[in-house]
């Protein structure tokens, strides 16, 4: 269990994009702090394994992690790749691979673009 680095690309001044990468099972991703950035997609790509899920998370105090939602109201908790909107705008989010065996493998990437 550790906690993987975000790699951040700011490429224009409308958006951003954040990646964690290697995320193994009961990893978490450093948290991404990004209130600037009002609308959020993210991605999850990478092996599952066997009984692979991953989550996203967010926090107001950095502390307490709740998992987001997507538009229609569902927790964004993944176990095979996928893409969703994200409705809440915590202050911090980050990735939590919340299951898994020896093989799971996961990457998250968060695209955000200033509202």
């Amino acid at each position: 269990m550790a906690t993987r680095s975000v790699t951040v690309d700011q490429s224009t001044q409308r958006s951003v994009l954040a990646t964690w990468t290697g995320l193994l099972n009961g990893d978490d991703g450093a948290p991404f702090e990004g209130g600037d950035w009002g609308d959020r997609t993210v991605q999850i790509t990478g092996t599952f394994g066997v009984g692979g899920s991953i989550s996203l998370e967010g926090s107001n105090d950095g502390t307490n992690y709740v998992v987001l939602t997507d538009p229609q109201g569902n927790a964004i908790t993944k176990t095979a790749a996928g893409i969703e909107a994200v409705i809440e705008l915590p202050r911090y989010i980050r990735p939590r691979v919340t299951a898994g065996d020896g093989s799971t493998s996961l990457t998250c990437t968060l695209y955000m673009v200033r509202r």
